[in-house]
């Protein structure tokens, strides 16, 4: 029978014990919940007891914990949630912490990676080319990638900020809706439009939008040009065609990086219609200079409902998977 140990680790001081424990210590409830074990705080040091494998786990997440701490992080459950997720897994050690710095917002406020998936999203982009961020919803993809591409234009590395998406409608009809094509293109270009504005701030989004330095347009736009020195992001690229997908990464010009990122479990191209963004995954896998990365719902840094149901949906498609496969045998 597996023996009961205690393990002590010392806080430095009230703040950091504060922060580790949350408010009232719901941080240190999910990982006595989550390990059954039990932990308490006397003094400066934190005391954890129960059987030696789990107090082993509790211990490591605790340091990880004091680690995000120790760089500025205001822990909340989600941290302590993705860290108790990921605890065992055989992680590099040179990946540190899932932390890496992308760049400063116009108030100020850092934006940072989260997760190891975010992390190795964050690195893919800095030593390719091209890059596909594959993953569902609220991971972050668009809004990482767009950030990215502000550092690159801050730093003078590109001279040109281009964000795209195909017009394909979630259920809904284009024509129905009121304006000429960019009016009607716009709603679905909105995200793209959020986030830059959130990163640069209202004067300097609008500066380089009506300088031209920032461009937003629908992807059929993109045809017959060649994008150079440019930060290029196609954005739900699920919903492209195999043909666009191959005419959009053949627009990508001298000292250009593009990002690609999609979500492939929400296709809403019409029934019988390949998705360009699954077919390209088997035909450039491998090619030097592009690189696929894989996002996952451990990933989603949005409400924790996102999360759940995200993992609902997978087990349901594999359920339905699993029922097909049945059938045909």
């Amino acid at each position: 029978m597996e023996a009961v140990i205690e393990k002590n680790i010392e806080i430095p001081d009230i703040e950091t014990e504060m922060n580790l424990f949350g408010q009232f210590d719901q941080n240190i409830r999910i990982i006595e919940d989550t390990l059954d074990v039990k932990i308490t705080n006397r003094e400066n040091e934190v005391k954890i007891s129960g059987f030696e494998s789990r107090v082993d786990q509790a211990l490591e997440v605790i340091q990880k914990l004091l680690e995000l701490i120790k760089h500025g992080e205001t822990i909340t459950a989600q941290n302590v949630k993705y860290l108790l997720s990921i605890n065992g897994e055989n992680i590099d050690e040179t990946d540190g912490l899932p932390l890496d710095l992308v760049c400063i917002t116009a108030r100020g406020k850092p934006i940072k990676s989260k997760t190891y998936g975010q992390k190795r999203y964050i690195e893919a982009i800095k030593r390719n080319t091209i890059v596909f961020g594959i993953g569902p919803a609220g991971t972050g993809k668009t809004f990482l990638a767009v950030a990215m591409a502000v550092k690159a234009f801050r730093e003078k590395a590109v001279s040109r900020i281009i964000l795209t998406r195909p017009a394909v409608e979630a259920g809904e009809r284009l024509g129905f809706l009121p304006g000429d094509l960019q009016n009607k293109v716009d709603p679905y270009l909105r995200p793209l439009y959020d986030a830059l504005y959130q990163i640069m701030g209202p004067e300097a989004y609008m500066t380089n939008m009506e300088k031209g330095i920032i461009e937003v347009a629908p992807l059929a736009y993109m045809r017959g040009r060649t994008l150079d020195d440019s930060f290029i992001i196609l954005d739900e690229a699920q919903n492209t065609t195999p043909e666009q997908m191959k005419m959009f990464l053949t627009r990508i010009g001298m000292g250009s990086k593009a990002v690609v990122t999609g979500d492939i479990t929400q296709i809403d191209l019409p029934r019988g219609k390949k998705s360009g963004l699954v077919e390209v995954q088997k035909i450039l896998q491998g090619v030097e200079g592009i690189e696929f990365v894989y996002l996952t719902g451990r990933d989603v840094v949005r409400h924790e409902l996102v999360q759940r149901i995200i993992d609902a949906y997978e087990q349901y498609e594999n359920r339905v998977r699993e029922e097909q496969e049945k059938e045909k045998e």
